[in-house]
């Protein structure tokens, strides 16, 4: 190979991995790191990469984004007037806003202040059109979104009681299914570039796949939130590469096979699942709180340390719930969102987590409006 072959090829693997080590290049290459230290010294020379970090010039000025990938629907959202009661007529009040796991995870980011992508799938009904444009107009980007023509876009449905808390669900999540591992694999290099990639377990099982198997070779955090209990036979047997799963209670049980999953038996439940690879785990716990994996190295008085190797967060006092759809999302993207400025500080997310999940309750849009970076402060955390 002519040293402008080994240039160029340098230069592609800069381009596919940009925080790839010198002598990960050398090694790649079949040259020294000298060698390799030099031919990057001439493409610098040559404006073709942009310092010590290899930025490309086109990059320069793009800040990293947070990939969100799967699920954006309608919610609507139907409260009783007064006691339910199965098998007749039920009087209730309509509401409807947009959903889906990962657009509600997406929204709140961008609202928190971070550069977000969306990969999911809109149909091209009024529905579809009008979660695009409300999504453009908070700067998500969709360019790797599927545009589907001629079809509906998925739907979510949510019965309520007065107090505002969940009595049936009924999940329409027909679109999403076409987010198979074939058209994700579109989009490697914006996952390849992003700070952290988030996806729900709506994607089918071999996309999941795919993003655990593009984890365990690149640097970029990988982030699963579950859904449903169905919907956990999703997630693969091994978990290699993923840096945190988060989940109920209940999924938990249905990972492990369990039908339910007392106190006792939650730290155990999280360190199989540490076995079967994945690095960290939040289990949240309703109105109890959350508990979470942990090093131990950043406890405060608000956490109730165990020596199984979980912390338990109690969850702040709400007065009056007004909605729980969409909690659980904030709470998963305030958690993401704190990991991208203090990566080690699993408490301090989880407490965010929990801080704009009770502003969201309070809310009866999925999404809270009034979400921004100054909820998240440290001297207003909950």
């Amino acid at each position: 190979m002519s040293e402008t072959s080994r240039k160029e090829h340098i230069l592609q693997l800069i381009k596919s991995d940009p925080f790839i080590s010198q002598q990960t290049l050398a090694e790649q290459c079949g040259l020294s790191r000298s060698a390799v230290a030099g031919h990057i010294a001439s493409l610098t020379r040559e404006g073709r990469l942009l310092g010590r970090a290899y930025l490309l010039p086109e990059a320069q000025a793009k800040p990293r984004a947070v990939v969100c990938i799967g699920g954006a629907n309608i919610d609507r959202k139907l409260r009783t007037l007064g006691q339910f009661t199965l098998a007749t007529s039920n009087p209730v009040t309509q509401f409807e806003s947009y959903g889906g796991v990962a657009r509600n995870v997406a929204e709140n980011l961008a609202r928190l202040g971070q550069t977000t992508s969306l990969i999911s799938a809109f149909g091209d009904d009024a529905s579809g059109l009008a979660m695009q444009a409300h999504a453009r107009q908070l700067a998500i980007d969709l360019e790797h979104s599927l545009l589907a023509t001629q079809q509906s876009s998925d739907s979510y449905t949510a019965v309520l009681s007065q107090e505002g808390d969940m009595l049936l669900a009924l999940a329409h999540m027909q679109l999403v299914e076409q987010l198979h591992a074939q058209f994700l694999r579109a989009s490697e290099t914006a996952r390849q570039q992003a700070a952290m990639v988030i996806a729900d377990l709506n994607l089918p099982s071999a996309a999941i796949a795919l993003l655990l198997a593009e984890a365990q070779v690149k640097p970029v955090p990988l982030v699963l939130v579950a859904v449903s209990q169905p919907k956990m036979a999703r997630l693969p047997e091994q978990l290699h590469g993923l840096h945190l799963l988060v989940l109920n209670r209940d999924e938990l049980a249905t990972r492990l096979g369990k039908n339910s999953l007392p106190d006792k038996e939650l730290a155990a439940a999280c360190a199989t699942v540490q076995a079967q690879g994945a690095q960290h785990l939040i289990v949240t716990l309703d109105a109890q709180g959350v508990c979470y994996t942990s090093n131990r190295s950043n406890r405060s008085n608000r956490s109730n340390h165990s020596s199984s190797g979980l912390e338990f967060l109690a969850a702040p006092k709400i007065n009056a719930v007004q909605d729980v759809t969409g909690a659980g999302d904030a709470f998963s993207a305030a958690v993401c969102w704190s990991l991208l400025q203090t990566p080690q500080d699993l408490q301090l997310a989880c407490r965010r987590g929990l801080t704009l999940a009770a502003l969201t309750l309070q809310c009866s849009t999925t999404v809270c409006p009034v979400t921004g970076p100054q909820c998240l402060a440290v001297e207003n955390l909950l």
